[in-house]
């Protein structure tokens, strides 16, 4: 069962603007398009509350730097559990994370919650303690027992040029074991983190401030990398605050945002897509937002 209630009229409308986005020269769309779209009818809902509709929604694939929220997540539980202490180091490493989507931030991050550090290939015990200790992550999402969370897979650090060594190894034959995630349970995560129903309300607040993303037109110019324009957040209406985080590469263009329009209710739209087509299309997030939102 979905952790929202599925809604006729959304699905509906979600066929239609798949159908239309198609139609724009995207012949096959649906075969690379996962989707969960979820809208609230509280300003301030709870976790659960939403209605929604979805489109592969289940499919777990390469989530390429939308990763980083749930490691994200991660950091602030462990904190919680004094598995790891707080510091400047670690609060600068989540802001770039986040923020920037920087892949050596993340690294950081990933050694800090597994207790690993990169290098050469490792043998016998100490390999297999290694392995143990990276799929910790896994560990933690598997004890939430939410049904979304089931073949998810978050034990490596994401990269510019890719792994070497000891990390390389840990990919498996090919790469079987990368990283791996749904719509569904990215979805989720991020209703949790902006419904303050993961680790602690304050915490919460800590997550949600480093996903705030300006939709200002200056401010993005200023910054290429925005993590709105080319996704989710340029389809935005103006005045929308909006929250998220994307993640973009050769194969994959992915965004998660959680949206808002001054004293109306929410809106949680989670679309992965994937191929080479998918990840030069600049348009195609914008455009699925903009649609949806006329609903």
């Amino acid at each position: 069962m979905a952790f929202y209630r599925p809604d006729p009229a959304m699905a509906s409308h979600l066929e239609s603007v798949l159908d239309q986005l198609d139609a724009a020269g995207r012949p096959g769309l649906r075969n690379s398009l996962s989707i969960t779209w979820v809208r609230y009818s509280d300003v301030s809902p709870e976790a659960g509350q939403g209605l929604g509709a979805a489109w592969n929604q289940d499919r777990c694939v390469y989530p390429a730097s939308v990763v980083k929220l749930i490691y994200a997540v991660a950091v602030e539980r462990w904190q919680q559990r004094d598995l790891i202490p707080g510091s400047d180091e670690l609060q600068r490493a989540m802001l770039d994370m986040i923020a920037d989507s920087s892949n050596d931030a993340t690294g950081l991050v990933v050694d800090l919650l597994t207790g690993t550090t990169s290098g050469p290939e490792l043998h016998g015990e100490r390999w297999e303690q290694w392995q143990r200790q990276r799929r910790l992550v896994n560990d933690w999402l598997a004890s939430l027992q939410w049904p979304e969370l089931d073949g998810v897979n978050c034990c490596q650090k994401t990269w510019g040029d890719g792994p070497y060594g000891r990390e390389k190894r840990f990919y498996g034959a090919d790469n079987g074991n990368r990283n791996a995630l749904s719509t569904a349970a990215t979805a989720r995560m991020m209703e949790a983190v902006m419904t303050g129903a993961v680790v602690s309300p304050p915490a919460c607040r800590r997550l949600r401030d480093l996903l705030s993303r300006s939709l200002d037109p200056d401010q993005r110019r200023a910054d290429p990398e925005n993590q709105v324009d080319g996704f989710l957040g340029e389809g935005l209406p103006e005045g929308c605050r909006l929250w998220s985080k994307a993640g973009w590469m050769s194969q994959a263009r992915h965004d998660a945002a959680w949206w808002q329009q001054p004293e109306q209710p929410p809106t949680l739209l989670v679309a992965f897509s994937n191929g080479t087509e998918r990840a030069r299309d600049e348009r195609l997030l914008p455009e699925l937002a903009r649609l949806l939102d006329t609903l």
